[in-house]
């Protein structure tokens, strides 16, 4: 599964999880010629776990590519466990993904998500280019589902007990809202005037005082609890 070490500095560290035998070797298979990969073993993920030299902390996010047929007990334990292994970014391939499987996953912080039918290898690829980017990506069909939930929830749970204060400025509250819109960090850098930069910075603000994991987890957290 591993093509050697890394070289940290030209391709994204990605470490593959399927739940069964069959998707495990389909998936390492399309992407151990990407140039843009580097397919990583158990073992090299324990190397690159976070903390353990300041060459690491500096190296791309490892990102954990987990496929997955619904996402039951079995499969958020697996999310769960690529964080504690030092996953700091995940891509979801799920065979179904209803509302409430979408929340969990937004909610354990996967940065993308794929119906296992639409699963190529430039597809792929191209989420896990954002993921470790600090982007996320879902299908639009699916963001809408999300979005309608979320608001749906903050219409009858939250408003009704009077939660609509939003603790965000009003440059915190513009991006996510542009975030919502489906907009990425060049259209929102664009549409107010500010450097990509700044944009990043104020998603790592709103994301590390919010305890949040990634823009997507901010997108769902502020629309939950009113904020935007």
């Amino acid at each position: 599964m591993t093509n050697g070490q890394p070289n940290v500095q030209h391709r994204i560290p990605v470490w593959v999880k399927a739940l069964d035998p069959l998707s495990q070797f389909g998936l390492v298979h399309a992407l151990r010629q990407r140039p843009e990969i580097s397919l990583i073993s158990d073992t090299d993920l324990a190397a690159l776990l976070p903390g353990l030299s300041t060459d690491q902390r500096t190296a791309p996010p490892v990102v954990a590519l987990i496929a997955v047929d619904s996402l039951d007990t079995g499969a958020v334990q697996v999310l769960r466990n690529a964080t504690q292994r030092g996953c700091r970014r995940t891509v979801l391939i799920g065979g179904t993904i209803d509302d409430d499987a979408l929340m969990t996953a937004v909610e354990l912080g996967v940065s993308g998500v794929l119906r296992r039918t639409e699963a190529t290898a430039d597809r792929i690829v191209h989420l896990v280019q954002a993921a470790a980017a600090g982007d996320g990506s879902l299908p639009p069909d699916l963001l809408g589902r999300l979005l309608g939930q979320v608001s749906r929830m903050q219409r009858h749970v939250l408003a009704p007990r009077g939660l609509s204060h939003t603790g965000l400025s009003d440059r915190e509250t513009q991006v996510l809202r542009l975030v919502a819109d489906g907009k990425d960090t060049q259209e929102i850098a664009r549409e107010l005037s500010y450097s990509e930069r700044t944009v990043k910075n104020v998603l790592h603000d709103v994301t590390s005082r919010l305890q949040l994991k990634n823009r997507s987890h901010a997108v769902a957290y502020a629309l939950r609890e009113g904020l935007i």
